[in-house]
């Protein structure tokens, strides 16, 4: 037999994947919405990603701020990459109720049915909550857009993405057995899934977006994410690029948001945090699995970024459980 394995992208990795890998997302909650005009819901902040499906009718997203009301019609999906605050509503204007009034709680791993009748038209919403270490949240994932919203031409260029999305419906109506697990696994993989249609099509509306498409950068992005270890200065990332330093530089700031150094040292702190909370790597050499030379610059380091030493850090998770 004779197998055959080709590179798929730079580095054999994939930059979107290793971004979002480490947040570990986990489907949370689900729940369907058959709702009669008028209606308004409110949700608050919340620690999870959010994402609505508008199955049949439309509604209005209205963020606080002061933002133009976006008008989500059928067969459009809508993101929260970070659960900002926002509202639901047959149209702009109209008053809220909380979401927590309607389905208070909401444990982990619940799936529920809200239905609001009035004499309007009727909506069906799937929504879904998928939660996230935040420890291991990087800075491209914090600058991504507040919302994403992915139209019916947008899902159609993945194809498992719309079909996922048309099983959710069909499936979490009839109730069959274990139609709750399914959504709940199902809307992880749609978020995936639009947040790589959102990188090919949204591309130029944010820069988070547009780093992780850049080929140069990506290349250094990704070599930062999988190769944290090794000794990154200025100049071997911008060879990584395949671009001179003081360009490599610019471009980079430009497009993360910080500078090459700061992005470093921000990964390597999410990995040693992680290592104090899920191994059991001795402190003494801690420093050189995140590529620093020495123990005490390790520490200084560690400090700054968490406020507490490395051994404070790893008593406090321990105690948390």
């Amino acid at each position: 037999m004779t197998a055959v394995v080709r590179e798929t992208s730079a580095g054999g990795a994939d930059l979107l994947g290793e971004v979002l890998a480490p947040l570990r997302l986990e489907g949370v909650f689900a729940s369907r919405w058959t709702v009669r005009a008028p209606w308004g819901l409110r949700g608050d902040q919340e620690r999870n990603a959010i994402l609505h499906y508008v199955h049949s009718g439309e509604c209005a997203i209205t963020m606080p701020g002061g933002a133009d009301p976006i008008m989500l019609r059928a067969g459009e999906l809508a993101i929260f990459p970070y659960g900002g605050a926002h509202e639901l509503a047959d149209r702009p204007g109209r008053a809220t109720t909380p979401l927590d009034l309607l389905l208070p709680g909401r444990p982990a791993g619940s799936t529920t049915e809200l239905r609001v009748d009035g004499p309007g038209p009727m909506t069906e919403l799937l929504c879904g909550g998928l939660h996230y270490d935040e420890a291991a949240v990087s800075p491209l994932y914090r600058a991504l857009p507040e919302v994403l919203v992915l139209d019916r031409e947008m899902l159609a260029v993945e194809p498992l993405l719309a079909g996922t999305l048309r099983e959710l419906a069909d499936g979490t109506r009839d109730g069959a057995p274990g139609s709750g697990l399914v959504a709940l696994r199902a809307f992880e993989l749609v978020f995936v899934l639009a947040l790589r249609v959102a990188l090919g099509r949204l591309g130029e509306t944010s820069p988070a977006l547009r780093a992780l498409r850049d080929p140069a950068i990506g290349r250094a992005l990704l070599a930062i994410q999988t190769r944290y270890a090794e000794p990154w200065t200025l100049e071997s990332l911008a060879r990584e690029a395949n671009m001179s330093r003081s360009a490599f530089a610019t471009a980079f700031r430009r497009l993360v948001g910080e500078a090459p150094a700061a992005h470093l040292a921000g990964r390597r702190m999410r990995e040693a945090a992680r290592l104090l909370t899920e191994t059991a790597v001795p402190l003494g050499t801690l420093h050189e699995r995140v590529g620093y030379r020495s123990g005490v610059g390790f520490h200084l380091a560690f400090r700054r970024h968490f406020g507490v030493p490395p051994g404070e850090y790893r008593r406090a998770r321990t105690a948390r459980g």
